[in-house]
């Protein structure tokens, strides 16, 4: 296996709901483990079952993660974002439209001054998305 970096996100309890609504838009699998299934349960409250202690979507080349266990001080911000560099101008339009259902676009997929197809969104789960699409 090569060396590579992979999102790891965290959601206050929203775990499950944000990775389906990744893999709808997506494609892939999607597994997901709740704090239940783990063997970690029997150390954690009982009331934290249903939460989501490890998910996982492989796509291709794309691995995105997630987790309900951050707690109660988890704050979405801006110093992350996701880039999505997709292979085909089919690919990165579905991919923007999906993702943008119940977000905020912020910069509308448009031919950029270095030649790609670019466009940024917020998903409606706070997470922060550039899309890229090269056809070199």
């Amino acid at each position: 296996m090569k060396t590579q970096i992979n999102a790891y996100l965290n959601f206050n309890g929203r775990c499950r709901e944000a990775m389906t609504f990744y893999h709808d838009c997506l494609g892939g699998d999607l597994l997901l483990q709740k704090v239940s299934e783990s063997p970690m349960a029997a150390q954690m409250p009982s009331e934290e079952g249903a939460k989501i202690l490890h998910g996982m979507l492989t796509h291709d080349n794309i691995v995105l993660m997630g987790s309900d266990m951050m707690g109660a001080g988890l704050v979405n911000g801006n110093a992350v974002t996701l880039c999505l560099n997709c292979g085909s101008d089919e690919e990165i339009n579905a991919f923007f439209d999906k993702l943008s259902t119940g977000g905020k676009v912020r910069t509308p997929l448009h031919q950029s001054f270095w030649g790609s197809l670019y466009g940024e969104l917020t998903d409606k789960f706070g997470m922060n998305w550039m899309f890229n699409y090269s056809k070199n």
